[in-house]
């Protein structure tokens, strides 16, 4: 059995957290309307938590939330809505219809993964055994140092500078920056900056 919590992303537009939740030891699949998410679930109910966006395509997160909470199979996966609704009455009622929890979009990541963590916690999910698995990973992936250079544009990365804005920063041109970036995402063994900077954040290597 993995180690990794595992988590189903009912979300038309899933990247960021396909790029962000892997790096912190989730275990994770998508799929982008509600209808595809609870065939996902027919397919495979062993999920430790579900992220469900509101509104979506098809099948809409309250019709998907009421499809899950109706079946024996699922009904019990703790349940954590995406939604940029503010309303308090209307998170309120969706509590009510089995939502374990609300994060508003669009959302800080530091925020959702608090919010995991916790209902997680709450659902008797083992947090240390998950945080030894990323560090076994970590540690069993060896990861070529940075250069200063490579460590102080990464640092940018993580403040939410563009590429433009680096390079002005540093009178360069964007292209150098560019370059620097693919060099970084060869030695840390991943594919884009949001990974890149995950993994830094995790070895403190920022």
């Amino acid at each position: 059995m993995s180690l990794m919590a595992r988590i189903l992303i009912i979300d038309d537009n899933p990247k960021l957290m396909e790029d962000a939740l892997p790096m912190y030891g989730y275990e994770v699949k998508s799929a982008t309307d509600g209808l595809l998410g609870l065939k996902a679930l027919d397919e495979d109910s062993n999920f430790d938590l579900i992220l469900l966006d509101v509104m979506m395509p098809n099948l809409d997160g309250w019709e998907t939330l009421s499809a899950i909470r109706k079946n024996p199979k699922t009904e019990k996966i703790p349940i954590i809505m995406l939604t940029s609704v503010t309303d308090s009455n209307k998170q309120t009622a969706g509590l009510k219809f089995g939502a374990d929890d609300y994060v508003v979009k669009p959302f800080i990541l530091p925020n959702l993964l608090a919010r995991i963590e916790a209902l997680l916690r709450r659902s008797s999910w083992n947090k240390e055994e998950r945080q030894k698995n990323v560090l076994s990973f970590v540690k069993g992936d060896k990861i070529s140092p940075l250069t200063t250079r490579e460590k102080e544009i990464l640092s940018l990365v993580s403040k939410g500078q563009t590429n433009s804005q680096i390079a002005q920063k540093l009178f360069v041109r964007e292209v150098t920056i560019k370059t620097h970036l693919n060099n970084i995402y060869k030695k840390l063994k991943v594919e884009n900056r949001i990974q890149a900077v995950l993994l830094a954040q995790q070895t403190e290597i920022i």
